[in-house]
Order: C-alpha cells, then sequence, then structure tokens
C-alpha cells in the first residue's frame, strides 16, 4: 500500500547554513540509529538524543521518522545517479569486461555505506509515490543507456538487446540484495563473479535454432 504523502514531507526546508547543518544531523543521527536498533526501536526520540537536538526541533523538520527514511533513501538515491552520470558522461573503457567492472564496481561501492542501514531502507522505506516514480524513472535512463552501449559494442552477441540491457542493470538490485544480507558476501569477490558472469553472458556466441 502506498504511503499518504502528506505525512512524509520534511516540515522545514532550510534555508540558512545552520538550518541545513541540524537537518543533515538528524539525518546522520537516524542512519546510525536505524543500523543500531532496526526501524521499530530506531524511535525520534533515539534520533533526537543522538543528534543532539530537541525532540521539538526534530519534528520542525520531519514529521515522523517514515519521512527521515525516505530522505536518507533520497539521499542514497541521489549518490547513485551522480555515479551514473558520472560513468555516462566519461570515456568508456574500450573492453566490455572492462565497461562492466566500471559499472558493478560503481553499484558496489554506492551500497557499502552500511549493510543495515541499506537492509532497513530496503524493508522498511514508505512507497511513496514520488519515490517510486523517481525509481522507475531512474531504472529507465539506465535501461536505455546500456541498451545503447551494448548495441554498438563489437564484443556483445546476444541477441535481445533489450533483455540484456534489462538484466544488466537489475544487477543493482542484486548487489542489494547481497551487500545486506545477514551474511553479507565480500565485495571485490562480488565484483569479480558479477563481472565474469556478465561478460560471458553477453559474449556468448548465441545458440543455433
Amino acid at each position: 500500500m502506498a504511503a499518504d504523502p502528506r505525512s512524509l514531507r520534511a516540515r522545514k526546508q532550510p534555508r540558512q547554513a545552520r538550518a541545513e547543518l541540524t537537518r543533515q544531523r538528524i539525518l546522520a543521527a537516524a542512519a546510525h540509529v536505524f543500523a543500531e536498533h532496526g526501524y521499530a526501536a530506531g524511535t525520534t526520540n533515539r534520533i533526537a538524543e543522538r543528534a543532539r537536538v530537541s525532540i521539538g526541533s526534530l519534528y520542525q523538520y520531519y514529521p515522523n521518522k517514515d519521512a527521515i527514511l525516505l530522505d536518507l533513501v533520497t539521499r542514497h538515491l541521489d549518490a547513485g545517479a551522480i555515479s551514473l552520470k558520472e560513468r555516462q558522461d566519461g570515456e568508456q573503457p574500450a573492453s566490455l569486461e572492462a565497461v562492466l567492472r566500471a559499472f558493478v564496481r560503481a553499484v558496489i561501492d554506492n551500497h557499502l555505506d552500511d549493510p543495515k542501514l541499506l537492509q532497513v531502507m530496503a524493508e522498511q522505506t514508505p512507497r511513496a509515490p514520488e519515490l517510486l516514480e523517481r525509481m522507475a524513472r531512474s531504472e529507465q535512463e539506465q535501461v536505455d543507456f546500456t541498451r545503447d552501449l551494448l548495441a554498438r559494442h563489437p564484443e556483445v552477441h546476444v541477441t535481445d538487446i533489450d533483455t540484456a540491457a534489462r538484466l544488466v542493470v537489475s544487477t543493482e538490485q542484486l548487489v542489494h540484495q547481497l551487500v545486506a544480507a545477514p551474511r553479507p558476501v565480500d565485495a571485490r569477490r562480488l565484483e569479480d563473479e558479477l563481472v565474469a558472469m556478465l561478460t560471458r553472458y553477453l559474449t556468448a556466441a548465441p545458440v543455433p535454432d
């Protein structure tokens, strides 16, 4: 069920540097509290205490902890979007394996902050319509970019480029699950295995009918 957008909006948009610093302190405190105590026990009182602000001050910025978590997820998405834009605008490596490694490494690096916090984000983030729309738009942009890249790369031999692009992009969800798992996979080993898997899939000769 989608959450009521009115209950998830930040109440106060900082206009001064001091107010923005307070908001950042609240978000940083919330990240620690959610990772340490989990979402159910990560109360606004604990967040305010960790941020060293009064509970009244916290409520001037956020109506509830759902809104705080949503802001944390938005910040996480922003970091991923910046990384993607840098990758798209930069010069692409010549080999397909190097292209895939750059993509996989960027995705993994964006998921290494705190596995426990990632788990809270994955399981507890309110499904606000604006967030769902943004996630869908971001995924489509990645698929479009990947499709164009695969279509013109001489090492790619898959016949269904559209499906291949979606499969490559979906590895971000796989990374999220594996990094946030109770027994997370080693990041560098995960990188090597994903790159090997994707490279073999994309460069394999089509199976004749």
